[in-house]
């Protein structure tokens, strides 16, 4: 999970550009190096680019790292397909958040969470404020300290119940420590030493 509390340059333009066979999605925001990633929700390519750098410089980098790109879509794909909550079925289709989902998720979430709270909250040492359940794009669960709110990824009520277990104890530790640095560790290896397979097993799976 990525450090959520660091604040993020605004964009101040998005565009589409061609790259060979790629479709590159570009947003340009007040950074100073160039940044890649492929969506894990379907594969398509997503560059952060300084505001005033040109379109040569941008397809340059994405044709450096070809390679790469078509190992994580391939990566991604058969993820996808693998996944408990991905498409992939006989038929082709692809997973889409519906009402019907979105309500056994929250149910399933919910009927965990207060066994949950009861016994993570004496070990922990700290409560959250609020719990919020949405669909996430990115990532699993994040925290405000600040507030003590904690929101959890609306997938984790379709997935095996241990990851659901883990997401709640990473976010509930962010409650004493804002980052992922040696005081975080060292709480997450008191709570929960197997955290680093967990988090490696979550990992491997896709945010819808």
């Amino acid at each position: 999970m990525p450090n959520r509390h660091r604040s993020r340059p605004c964009a101040l333009a998005e565009m589409t550009l061609v790259v060979d066979e790629f479709d590159v999605r570009v947003t340009r925001k007040m950074i100073r190096n160039l940044y890649l990633r492929v969506r894990p929700a379907d594969g398509s390519i997503e560059v952060s680019a300084p505001a005033r750098m040109g379109d040569e410089r941008i397809v340059d980098f994405v044709r450096e790292r070809r390679g790469w790109i078509e190992r994580q879509q391939q990566r991604l794909a058969a993820a996808r397909r693998n996944s408990p909550t991905g498409g992939g079925g006989a038929d082709g289709e692809t997973f889409a958040w519906s009402d019907e989902r979105k309500r056994a998720a929250a149910a399933a979430i919910n009927c965990q969470l207060p066994a949950l709270l009861a016994h993570w909250e004496p070990i922990v040492g700290r409560s959250p404020s609020h719990i919020t359940l949405r669909v996430m794009s990115s990532r699993w669960g994040s925290c405000t300290p600040r507030t003590g709110r904690i929101r959890l990824n609306l997938q984790l009520g379709l997935m095996d119940e241990r990851f659901l277990d883990y997401v709640l104890i990473h976010e509930m530790t962010h409650l004493w420590a804002n980052g992922h640095g040696a005081e975080f560790q060292r709480r997450m290896d008191r709570y929960l030493p197997n955290w680093r397979q967990l988090r490696r097993e979550l990992n491997r799976q896709v945010v819808l």
